[in-house]
C-alpha cells in the first residue's frame, strides 16, 4: 500500500484500493524510430527546415505544373513539338502522359533520356560526341531509378524532386548557420534568413529547371552539401560529394577551390584555428593535416568519366570538344561578359525601334538521336532574349559583390570560380546564353539576397510574388517548346 491508498483507506475503512490498470503496469513503449531521428525531431532547427523546406517545395512545383498544364490546354503544345520531341522520349505516352511530361521533359531533357536509355555510344564517335557534354551522374541516376520499373520521365522528375528536396534542406540549415554565427542582420534572425534563402530557391524565376528533367537539382544538393560538410570539419564527405558534383556538370570542379579554402581559412565547426586571425595576411589558420588528402577525390569524378569514354573507345576530352558543337569557344576570363552587355544594348535599341536588320540568334535545335548532331530546325530568338540575359548578368554581379562581403571568402570564390566558365567561353551568338540556369545553382547569392530582404521586412512580400510570377511565366515557355536559357 502507498501513501495514496493508504489515505484513502484512512477515509474508508471499508474500501479497496484501487487496482492499478494494465497501461500503468506495462513496461514503457520503445519508440519505433531511431534514435538519432528522435534527436533530429527535437532539433528546433531541423525541425523548422524540414517544415519549411518541404512547404516551398509542394507549393513552388504545383504551381509550375498547374500553370503550364492549363497553358497547353489552352493554347497548345507550342511551335517546335514535331521538330525536338523524340517519340518514346519526351512524348507517345498518350495524352495524358504528354500534357503531365510537359513542364518537365523539354529541350535538354531529352538529351538526358537518350542517355539513359541508349549511354554515350563513345564507340560510335565521332557521330555522338555531343551526347558527352552532358555529364554522367544525372542520366546514371535516372536509369537506375527506371530499372525499378519507374517510366523514364516519371524517374526524371522524381530524381529531381528529391535533390531539390535535399538541396532546399541543405539550404535552410546553411544560412541559418553562417547568420547564426553573425548574430543575425540587421534584427532579423538567423531562421527568418534561412527560410527567406528557401523561398528564394524554391520560387526563382530559373526554379522550374529544380523540377525538370535537368542536372540542376541534383549539382544544387550536392554543391550544398560540400558547403555543409566543409564547414563541419566531416572531409570524407567533402570529398565524395564534390566528386559527385564533378560527375554531375563541369562546374563541380571548381568545388575544390572554396573546400581548400574553408580547409585552411576556416570558418569551420570541428576545432579551433591553429593560428591567430592576423590583418592581411595570407598564412593558414588551419595546419594541414592528413584528412586534407580527401579533396583529392574531387577531381576524380571528372577523371573517372574522361576515363570510361577512352576505355570504351572514345575520345577522353570529348566532352570538351563537344563545347565547339554547342557554339562555344574561349573569349578570354570573363570576357564573355562585355559581349553580353554589348549584346544586351544592341537587343534593347532593336526593340525600341532604334536599330533595325541586326540578325541575333538563329539556334540550331539537334536531334539526341541522330547519328550525328544535325540540325533539325532553327528558331529565332528575338533580341529580347539578350536583354533578359542582360538583367540576369546585372543582378548576379550585384549579388555576387553582396556575398564577397557579407559571407566568408570561400562562398565568394565559388561564385567567382563558378561564373568564370560560361562568361570566358560564351556562346557566339549570343554571349550569355544559359547564364540564367548557372546562376540558380550558385546557392550563396540567395543567401546573400536572402539576408538582404530579411533586413527589408517591406519589400519580403513584393519580391517573392514577382518571382512566382516570372518563375510561372518562364515556365509555362519551357513547357510549350519556347527556348528560355
Amino acid at each position: 500500500m502507498n501513501s495514496d491508498t493508504a489515505e484513502l483507506a484512512a477515509v474508508d475503512p471499508t474500501s479497496e484500493p484501487p487496482v492499478p490498470s494494465e497501461a500503468a503496469l506495462a513496461p514503457p513503449r520503445r519508440s519505433r524510430l531511431p534514435a538519432a531521428w528522435e534527436r533530429l525531431r527535437a532539433d528546433p532547427e531541423h525541425a523548422a527546415a524540414v517544415s519549411e523546406s518541404w512547404r516551398a517545395l509542394w507549393s513552388s512545383r504545383l504551381l509550375i505544373w498547374v500553370a503550364s498544364v492549363a497553358t497547353i490546354l489552352a493554347f497548345g503544345f507550342g511551335p517546335v513539338r514535331h521538330a525536338f520531341i523524340p517519340r518514346g522520349v519526351t512524348s507517345g505516352f498518350g495524352w495524358l502522359g504528354d500534357l503531365l511530361a510537359a513542364p518537365a521533359a523539354r529541350w535538354d531533357g531529352s538529351w538526358y533520356l537518350v542517355i539513359a536509355h541508349y549511354g554515350y555510344r563513345p564507340d560510335l564517335f565521332p557521330f555522338t560526341a555531343s551526347r558527352t557534354a552532358f555529364f554522367p551522374l544525372y542520366p546514371l541516376g535516372l536509369r537506375g531509378i527506371s530499372t525499378l520499373g519507374v517510366p523514364a520521365v516519371l524517374a526524371g522528375v522524381l530524381l529531381s524532386m528529391l535533390a531539390l528536396a535535399l538541396a532546399l534542406y541543405g539550404i535552410h540549415r546553411l544560412a541559418s548557420l553562417e547568420y547564426a554565427s553573425r548574430g543575425g542582420i540587421a534584427g532579423a534572425a538567423s531562421g527568418e534568413v534561412a527560410r527567406l534563402a528557401v523561398l528564394l530557391t524554391a520560387f526563382a524565376p530559373m526554379a522550374f529547371f529544380f523540377s525538370a528533367i535537368y542536372s540542376e537539382s541534383l549539382y544544387l544538393a550536392l554543391s550544398v552539401g560540400v558547403f555543409w560538410f566543409a564547414r563541419h570539419g566531416r572531409w570524407a564527405w567533402v570529398g565524395v560529394l564534390g566528386a559527385l558534383a564533378a560527375a554531375t556538370r563541369s562546374a563541380g570542379l571548381v568545388l575544390v577551390l572554396p573546400a581548400l579554402i574553408l580547409y585552411l581559412y576556416g570558418p569551420r565547426q570541428d576545432r579551433p584555428a591553429d593560428f591567430a586571425r592576423r590583418a592581411r595576411s595570407l598564412l593558414p589558420r588551419y595546419r594541414p593535416r592528413a584528412n586534407l588528402l580527401w579533396l583529392g577525390l574531387i577531381p576524380a569524378g571528372l577523371a573517372a568519366y574522361l576515363g570510361y569514354l577512352s576505355l570504351a573507345g572514345g575520345d577522353a576530352l570529348s566532352p570538351f570538344h563537344a563545347q565547339q558543337v554547342w557554339d562555344r569557344h574561349f573569349a578570354g576570363p570573363f570576357l564573355g561578359a562585355w559581349d553580353g552587355i554589348k549584346a544586351g544594348f544592341e537587343g534593347a535599341l532593336q526593340l525600341a525601334g532604334l536599330q533595325g536588320g541586326h540578325t541575333y540568334v538563329s539556334n540550331a535545335v539537334t536531334d539526341p538521336l541522330a547519328p550525328s548532331p544535325r540540325a533539325l530546325t532553327a528558331t529565332v530568338v528575338s533580341p529580347g532574349h539578350d536583354v533578359i540575359l542582360l538583367a540576369f548578368l546585372l543582378a548576379g554581379a550585384v549579388a555576387t559583390v553582396g556575398v564577397l562581403r557579407r559571407l566568408p571568402f570561400a562562398y565568394g570564390a565559388y561564385v567567382l570560380a563558378a561564373l568564370a566558365l560560361p562568361l570566358s567561353y560564351p556562346v557566339s551568338s549570343q554571349p550569355l546564353m544559359s547564364l540564367p540556369r548557372f546562376l540558380v545553382v550558385l546557392f550563396p547569392l540567395t543567401i546573400w539576397f536572402a539576408a538582404w530582404l530579411a533586413a527589408r521586412p517591406r519589400w519580403q512580400t513584393p519580391v517573392l510574388g514577382l518571382s512566382a510570377v516570372l518563375m510561372v511565366l518562364f515556365a509555362v515557355d519551357f513547357a510549350t517548346w519556347h527556348w528560355v536559357a
